[in-house]
């Protein structure tokens, strides 16, 4: 599907998005060390305006977020770039209800339990990239 080389050397882009800004960095740093290219939001609206400028494989989201929430920004998401890996993560009971509410729209993700491990989300992300 790509025409460069470059894609295939390149190292795979995450968006991370969470309110609480220091996991998002914690996040980010971990990828970034782990050897993908990754990039910390505060809140899935700032993960919807960086689609176009960052161009993510994958976007690893809280659920629970003010405003836009991870799923919310997810099914965003996958409207703008279809072949955008999503993970979410959430700590929080609520979350039940809204990945019910997605499904129940044809939308389906994968979500992990906070806190995640980094050991655990690094072996994810590498399954999936």
């Amino acid at each position: 599907m790509s025409d460069s080389a470059t894609a295939v050397t390149s190292k795979p882009k995450v968006l991370v998005a969470d309110d609480e800004q220091v996991i998002a960095n914690t996040l980010a740093i971990i990828l970034n060390q782990a050897g993908f290219e990754a990039r910390a939001v505060y809140s899935g609206e700032k993960a919807i305006e960086s689609l176009d400028t960052f161009e993510p494989d994958m976007l690893i989201s809280d659920v629970i977020m003010t405003g836009m929430t991870g799923i919310e920004a997810a099914i965003a998401t996958r409207a703008k770039r279809p072949n955008c890996k999503i993970l979410l993560f959430s700590g929080q009971a609520a979350t039940a209800d809204l990945l019910e509410k997605a499904r129940a729209q044809g939308h389906e993700f994968e979500i992990l339990a906070k806190p995640v491990h980094p050991t655990d989300l690094l072996a994810k992300l590498r399954r999936q990239s």
